[in-house]
């Protein structure tokens, strides 16, 4: 699988096979990443080493973990609708490499639990991202390598933004995702407001309702449609729609959309998070961005995004008929970008 790689405002001294050529951002280079990891095909593995529960914060985590426990540590973040499996083939080939993997499940997903059943189901991503900062507390964690895709992409830029001393570096599929309830009042092209619609659909109660019935046969349509080349088979779905059954899973999801067209009240105590996030703040810690080039699902243009970045920056496009679910889809690819990312 080739990785097509646009350099922004920089290049790398000392790499080898780069071949020069003009692209979006002026001048750049192309490069194919010399890879030592093994070659794995997408699908390989379909368990994890050890799956775990840590009382953090306003949780009870469940995670998976691999690798040596003195490794430096990766932590892997999911979207929606999909689950820790996404990384399922990603955690053996980091931990090859002497990486600590943790791949935790969000509130409302698989064995994940409100410690409180008085706690506020709430999915506004920065409650999100206080979760994965309350889990590194957990386990005794001072610094990873944050990376994720979707709301994984989205919890992992806000922790990079309010907490950028506890990221060692991130790695950002769809770059930048950091928005506002403000920012999200402005009306998009009709095309691009045709692309959510589920998320119109779940400020209504028949949406709520729908997902609550269909939770499962939703999600599926959310897979095909975001992945529009990707041919996971039923036992592949199968195996993280399970995390769906968490009974809090219809809850955080509606009140995450809901939330972003200020359809629904966030807590108080995210509040300074929330503020300092309507100004759309620069990411300083070296990152890595990653597209698919088939990826069905809403997503900016990378050139959109190359500016949010002020510490060291890439982006890759992957090649290959890579949807949204890039992890799953391009394993290889994605682990190699973390281990690049923690090399610059």
């Amino acid at each position: 699988m080739s990785e097509q790689i646009n350099h922004h405002r920089r290049r790398f001294f000392g790499m080898t096979a780069i071949a020069l050529a003009a692209v979006e951002f002026g001048v750049a280079g192309t490069a194919v990443a010399q890879s030592a990891l093994p070659a794995v095909k997408a699908g390989t593995n379909t368990s994890f080493e050890a799956l775990k529960r840590v009382n953090a914060g306003v949780l009870d985590i469940g995670y998976a973990e691999a690798g040596s426990a003195d490794g430096p540590v990766v932590l892997l973040l999911h979207g929606w609708p999909y689950d820790i499996y996404s990384f399922v083939d990603v955690a053996p080939l980091l931990a090859s490499a002497g990486y600590r993997v943790i791949v935790p499940y969000l509130r409302g997903y698989g064995t994940t639990r409100f410690l409180d059943q008085a706690t506020a189901r709430n999915g506004q991503p920065s409650a999100l991202a206080a979760d994965m900062i309350a889990l590194m507390d957990a386990l005794d964690i001072e610094k990873a390598v944050v990376a994720g895709y979707d709301w994984g992409g989205r919890t992992a830029n806000i922790m990079a933004a309010l907490w950028p001393e506890r990221c060692k570096a991130m790695v950002s599929v769809s770059g930048y995702l950091i928005g506002s309830q403000e920012a999200n009042l402005k009306p998009l092209p009709p095309k691009a407001e045709l692309a959510w619609w589920y998320q119109f659909y779940f400020a209504t109660e028949r949406g709520r309702l729908g997902y609550e019935s269909n939770t499962h046969d939703f999600a599926k349509l959310i897979w095909q449609t975001a992945s529009p080349k990707w041919n996971f088979d039923d036992a592949t779905f199968d195996r993280s729609a399970a995390a769906f059954d968490n009974p809090d899973h219809v809850a955080i999801v509606i009140h995450n959309y809901r939330w972003r067209l200020g359809l629904a009240e966030g807590e108080a105590k995210y509040d300074a998070y929330e503020k300092t996030l309507a100004a759309l703040p620069m990411i300083s810690v070296p990152t890595i961005t990653m597209e698919g080039d088939a990826n069905g699902a809403p997503h900016p243009e990378p050139s959109a995004y190359a500016g949010k970045f002020s510490g060291r920056y890439e982006h890759r496009t992957i090649s290959g008929g890579i949807g949204h679910n890039l992890p799953q889809e391009a394993p290889q690819a994605f682990a190699q970008a973390v281990i690049d990312v923690d090399r610059f």
